[in-house]
């Protein structure tokens, strides 16, 4: 998930810009900012994703509708477009000359270039990862707890609250590991719209970008890498025990 080489297309920061030479230690600050804005990111990303990803995964699996097939193409449209395709588009609606830019001017809101781009970023391409999860947890909940919820002279909305969210519980947490992991890795859309900027938004997969492209980087990337293959296999181990929990259930 973490990209471990150099890319091209965009000039590399040198490694000499980080606050440490490489061979005073295995991690300087530069990188510890690296990681934490990582971490920052998958939790805000995760946590704006949650609930469009519910309520996206409850009409999927629950109601029929015009247009159906259509919404769930572009939803999933991010699993095979190459993320820089989706980072460019989002500059193109949220950049200087933008459709969103008078809007955001009104508001005072600056979205590229800073952190919360990285955040948008990251939502777009893990949103599909997220609800599919939602999904299966959803459809594998038995119509007739429902429907007896519904003769009992339940509403829609009490239904969704005491049947389908605790029955879905697992698949969300189980979505959500894996957009969390998904958005730590993230590299191409992040660069695009939120560039590659020590300390402010560079995160761990553009940290290791730095080094990878630059003399005598090797060790402070491999360790980078280090890094981001613990955090990512032990949310994915949740991923997977979460998964056996439900296939059981199923």
């Amino acid at each position: 998930m973490f990209p471990c080489a150099a890319g091209s297309g965009t000039e590399p920061a040198k490694a000499t810009s980080k606050e440490e030479p490489l061979e005073n230690a295995l991690l300087n600050s530069a990188d510890y900012d690296a990681i934490r804005i990582s971490i920052k990111v998958a939790v805000a990303a995760t946590a704006l994703s949650l609930p469009f990803g519910f309520v996206y995964a409850y009409l999927m699996t629950f109601f029929r509708f015009r247009g159906k097939l259509l919404l769930e193409v572009l939803v999933n449209l991010p699993l095979t477009l190459p993320p820089v395709v989706i980072g460019y588009l989002l500059l193109v609606v949220l950049g200087k000359n933008g459709f969103l830019a008078p809007l955001l001017e009104l508001l005072g809101v600056r979205l590229i270039f800073s952190w919360k781009a990285a955040v948008l970023a990251s939502a777009l391409v893990g949103f599909p990862l997220l609800v599919r999860s939602i999904r299966i947890s959803m459809a594998s909940i038995d119509l007739q707890l429902i429907h007896a919820s519904r003769t009992l002279g339940a509403g829609w909305l009490d239904t969704l609250l005491t049947i389908i969210l605790p029955l879905s519980r697992t698949g969300i947490v189980a979505g959500a590991s894996l957009m969390f992991a998904r958005s730590l890795g993230e590299f191409g859309a992040t660069i695009i719209v939120a560039g590659n900027m020590p300390g402010v938004t560079q995160t761990i997969p553009l940290a290791i970008y730095d080094y990878a492209s630059a003399p005598g980087g090797e060790t402070a990337a491999l360790s980078l890498c280090g890094v981001a293959i613990a955090i990512s296999m032990l949310v994915l181990l949740v991923h997977e025990l979460l998964n056996k929990k439900l296939a059981r259930r199923n």
